[in-house]
C-alpha cells in the first residue's frame, strides 16, 4: 500500500511517498546531526582559543615578572659591585704596588 501526501509549494501540488517522507525524516535529522556536530566542534574551538588566550595572558604576566626581577638583581649587583670596590681600595692588600719605587 502506497502513502500518498500532498505538499503545495508556491501553488504546484507534490506527492510524495511513504519512504519519500521517511528519507527527507531521515535527511532532515542527519542534517541536525552534522549541525549538532558543526556545533560541538566550533564549541570545542571556541573553547580551546579561550583557553590558550589565558594561557598566553599568564605567559605575558611571568614575563613582566621576570623582567622586573632582572631589573632588580641587576641594581642590587651594581651596588654590590661598587661595595665591593670600596673595600677593595680601601684595603693595602688590594693597593697596587710601584715595582720601580721598590727598586731604589
Amino acid at each position: 500500500m502506497m502513502n500518498e501526501n500532498v505538499l503545495g509549494d508556491r501553488g504546484t501540488a507534490v506527492l510524495l511517498t511513504k519512504q519519500d517522507n521517511e528519507d527527507f525524516t531521515m535527511n532532515c535529522h542527519m542534517d541536525d546531526m552534522e549541525n549538532q556536530v558543526e556545533m560541538e566542534e566550533k564549541t570545542r574551538l571556541i573553547n580551546q582559543v579561550l583557553e590558550l588566550q589565558h594561557t598566553l595572558e599568564d605567559l605575558s604576566a611571568r614575563v613582566d615578572a621576570v623582567k622586573e626581577e632582572n631589573l632588580k638583581l641587576k641594581s642590587e649587583n651594581q651596588v654590590l659591585g661598587q661595595y665591593i670596590e670600596n673595600l677593595m681600595s680601601a684595603s693595602s692588600v688590594f693597593q697596587t704596588t710601584d715595582n720601580k719605587s721598590k727598586r731604589k
